[in-house]
């Protein structure tokens, strides 16, 4: 009988490249499976016919663009979700839902293996194979670009040799991976970490430094949820897209990083992610009004914890399911609308307004009216630095 293997396709050339290539190494049919995640480009029919011109025994395109905004974009903003506090984990959001889509697809058409275009180095590797392993242990899996040391120059060779229907130019240097959530570019010049990034990198947003009239929106949330722009109900793919858009148009969340890959090695990677910036500052601002002082503290930690778990390729994993408990019992009161001005590469914070606010005038006034009882600090201070006074007392007995 022979085998199927289950391809996660983009359109680009690794991808391409693999289905004849796994065609033939394996005696096998390959099953092609491109995943709509909102990242725009080229028509998703398109690409579906490139497979099967591609040799594709089947080829299928998924629309999950509210899947991904709702269920893996969401608990990323209601988690502030930041790796090392700048990346908001634009491929790693997207990794366990191709996987989901991946495991059904094997599952529809039989499929036996499971096939990536990753290479060896990357942190993508892994999301895909973590994630088969939590979903799906019985797939066999195998990495073109790793398993057989393909370079780019083997790829582009190949594909010329087989008049494969894509371009095969050695002239675009840049590997780019984007989203809904946002865009990733890597490689070329941007190697040499030395080297600043030209206007021709960016695409999801304007130059921040060219003049233009700001931008004022009103976001409501609901339970650490967008539900509203300026008013209007949308659902969470519309809010995230029109936020792309208003923001990007502004230069917000441009990212230009050195960052700890978890394979072991540092890389330069530039990132694009207008909206996921706006909207996790606008509900960090709502947290900061309507959360606990003590379980705001403590969140923070699970954030940053929930984020270095999902880029590590551990979206299936008890810990990040435990995390998202105690992230959703602390998003019951965040809920209000903040008032945000776009303009100039940033994303400012200029207004908040919330039933559940914890912020009380009368105690925070210097005015008239003031109900904050003064007299009880004294005590409180000496109460509070009692223990560093003992301690320096013992030192100094010491010294």
């Amino acid at each position: 009988m022979t085998e199927r293997v289950v391809l996660a396709y983009s359109g680009g050339l690794d991808t391409s490249v693999a289905i004849p290539y796994l065609a033939e190494k394996m005696n096998a049919e390959v099953i092609a499976v491109a995943v709509d995640l909102g990242q725009g480009g080229e028509d998703m029919d398109v690409i579906q016919k490139r497979a099967l011109d591609c040799g594709a025994a089947e080829s299928v395109v998924v629309d999950a663009k509210e899947e991904f905004a709702a269920d893996f974009c969401l608990p990323a903003l209601r988690a502030n979700a930041l790796y090392m506090d700048r990346y908001p984990l634009v491929s790693s959001l997207s990794r366990p839902l191709i996987v989901k889509h991946l495991v059904s697809a094997a599952q529809r058409f039989n499929g036996t293996i499971v096939s990536h275009g990753c290479t060896g180095k990357g942190n993508d590797q892994v999301r895909f194979e973590a994630g088969l392993a939590a979903l799906a242990p019985g797939l066999r899996v195998v990495a073109p670009a790793r398993d057989f040391a393909w370079t780019r120059d083997k790829a582009i060779e190949y594909a010329e040799s087989k008049n494969l229907p894509i371009e095969t130019s050695k002239k675009n240097p840049f590997s780019i991976d984007q989203n809904l959530w946002g865009r990733a570019v890597e490689t070329g010049f941007l190697e040499d970490i030395w080297n600043g990034p030209t206007e021709d990198v960016y695409s999801y947003t304007a130059d921040p430094a060219q003049p233009r009239a700001a931008d004022e929106v009103v976001i409501t949330f609901e339970a650490g949820v967008p539900v509203k722009l300026d008013g209007r109900a949308l659902t969470p793919y519309q809010i995230i897209a029109e936020m792309n858009a208003r923001a990007g148009a502004q230069g917000v969340g441009r990212i230009d990083m050195v960052e700890d890959r978890l394979v072991g090695i540092k890389s330069r990677e530039v990132y694009e992610a207008p909206g996921a910036v706006a909207l996790i500052a606008a509900h960090m601002e709502l947290e900061n009004v309507t959360v606990e002082r003590d379980l705001a503290r403590f969140k923070r930690g699970v954030d940053q914890r929930w984020s270095e778990l999902v880029y590590d390729g551990l979206w299936f994993s008890p810990l990040k399911d435990a995390l998202e408990s105690l992230i959703d019992d602390a998003q019951k009161y965040v809920t209000g609308d903040i008032r945000m001005t776009l303009h100039a590469g940033k994303a400012v914070v200029t207004g908040r307004r919330s039933e559940e606010s914890l912020y009380d005038f009368s105690l925070a006034t210097y005015d008239t009216g003031d109900t904050f009882d003064q007299s009880l600090a004294k005590g409180f201070v000496q109460l509070f630095s009692l223990p560093a006074k003992i301690a320096a007392a013992r030192d100094a007995k010491r010294a």
